[in-house]
């Protein structure tokens, strides 16, 4: 059990923090529920549980990647998309529950995906996205009766608030980052932070108390992993007189006792970064035997990840996140082209990482999810399609509760610039308003992580508007 000095430590620090990076609401918020925090029990001996977010960066053309295939509504989906829809070659169909038929399919450049979702391994999250509260219709978009996300369309903003799932004020800390300031006392060693990244800073693993551990991927020649002090030495070694001479100077250093603050911490955080070398790189030496990972720059980075929850028992680690990206997906032109080359990326990445797993035994203890900026314009602009709202995004996992599409899959038609309304959801030219929010969508990666229901503000601020923590049913349910 968390002991009460850890309590009040991570209380100062969201207390305290917070005041500057969210809004006052959500910091009285956190203060009021101060006092019936939670305590964070050990998880069982043995017993580990990791999220991993590929971010695809720039907002992803996501229906395009998952299509409706029945005769009416996919005649309604070329209709909108003209010369952005795919035809039924370019396509994979997919079984979703409780229908037999091919009712879905994906992007034909995912047939690994395809099969995961059929073997009931991956689930899709229909029309995703940032709300600060409900939204039914384009007149409440249209007359700002209800209080909508910052900056919608831009990717700065959307960024952020996917990141953050704050998204009616602009703030530093993620929501992975404020639940490590809150579960991180599980993991027996704390030199490796909770937070692992392949692709540097990111504001969804930054917290109060907490940073992201940054790692690099390798390539087809570096194995990749924990980043060092250059010729740095743990111990001494024959023959390598610089580097011992390097190794004795820093622990000399080390070693001194400093007045001066900011010396102290200086000190402080050069020892915290060398343990955590040693450690997670003794932990990850060995690579995932059986799996070969595309040689591409997101199955190093998957590979990457393996290997590290493979090694976790060397770093103590029993609940972890970890942050990927793939960037490029602003496609204003030549969607069907760069989806075509991109999205075979994923679904390589994706099916090597899930091998993996299965290899590691892990399969039911890590769960992948993806996230995007936006979603993207329905109707095309002639070369491509333009920044929009909700999106598709996909889980993958043992835990998951595949074979399943969740949430509200909207209809595809699209509103006439002038006459009559035919699609409240659409806000202009296939922007659509969601209908599940990110809230309820990382409330149920955050209660499978082991964060309890009375917590869930600390982590999301505003799960109240879409979620009830007296509810017996899930957010959404697609976690096991």
């Amino acid at each position: 059990m968390k002991s009460h000095s850890s309590r009040r430590q991570f209380l100062g620090q969201a207390s305290c923090a917070a005041v500057s990076s969210i809004p006052v609401l959500n910091t009285m918020l956190n203060l009021r529920l101060a006092s019936s925090l939670a305590a964070v029990t050990a998880p069982a001996a043995g017993e580990y549980r990791a999220l991993v977010c590929l971010f695809l960066s720039g907002g992803n053309d996501s229906f395009n990647m998952l299509v409706p295939r029945t005769s009416a509504e996919y005649a309604t989906y070329q209709a909108s998309r003209s010369n952005l829809a795919l035809t039924a070659a370019q396509l994979i169909d997919i079984h979703p529950l409780p229908s037999a038929q091919p009712t879905f399919a994906v992007h034909g450049g995912m047939p690994n995906l395809a099969s995961l979702f059929d073997q009931g391994k991956a689930a899709f999250i229909a029309n995703v996205g940032t709300l600060v509260e409900p939204v039914s219709n384009r007149t409440q978009v249209a007359n700002n009766s209800k209080k909508l996300p910052l900056g919608l369309y831009s990717h700065s903003d959307q960024i952020e608030q996917w990141q953050t799932s704050v998204p009616n004020s602009r703030s530093g800390i993620g929501w992975a980052g404020r639940l490590a300031d809150l579960m991180k006392a599980v993991n027996s060693n704390q030199n490796v932070p909770m937070n692992i990244s392949l692709d540097g800073s990111n504001v969804w693993q930054t917290g109060n108390g907490v940073a992201e551990y940054s790692i690099t991927p390798g390539d087809n020649v570096d194995a990749g992993g924990a980043v060092g002090l250059t010729s740095y030495n743990f111990g001494w070694k024959q023959y390598n007189d610089i580097q011992n001479n390097l190794g004795a100077a820093v622990d000399s250093q080390l070693a001194q006792q400093y007045t001066n603050l900011l010396q102290q911490t200086f000190n402080t955080r050069k020892k915290q970064a060398l343990d955590a070398y040693h450690d997670f790189s003794n932990a990850t030496a060995t690579p995932v035997a059986g799996v070969t990972f595309p040689q591409t720059s997101l199955g190093y980075r998957m590979r990457m990840i393996a290997r590290a929850i493979q090694g976790r028992a060397g770093y103590g680690a029993v609940r972890q996140t970890y942050f990927l990206q793939l960037g490029g997906f602003d496609h204003h032109s030549g969607v069907i082209a760069n989806q075509a080359a991109m999205l075979p990326q994923v679904d390589g990445a994706i099916k090597a990482f899930w091998d993996a797993m299965v290899a590691l035994g892990m399969q039911n203890n890590v769960t992948l999810f993806t996230a995007s900026d936006f979603g993207r314009t329905l109707t095309s602009n002639s070369q491509g399609s333009d920044h929009a709202w909700g999106g598709n995004q996909i889980i993958v996992g043992g835990s998951v509760i595949g074979k399943k599409i969740y949430g509200q899959f909207p209809n595809l038609a699209v509103n006439p610039d002038v006459g009559s309304e035919v699609n409240p959801l659409d806000t202009g030219r296939g922007r659509f308003i969601p209908t599940t929010s990110c809230d309820q969508f990382f409330a149920e990666l955050a209660l499978w992580l082991g964060v309890a229901k009375s917590d869930l503000p600390l982590i999301l601020p505003n799960i109240g508007n879409f979620y009830s923590q007296s509810s017996s049913s899930p957010p959404i349910g697609f976690m096991a």
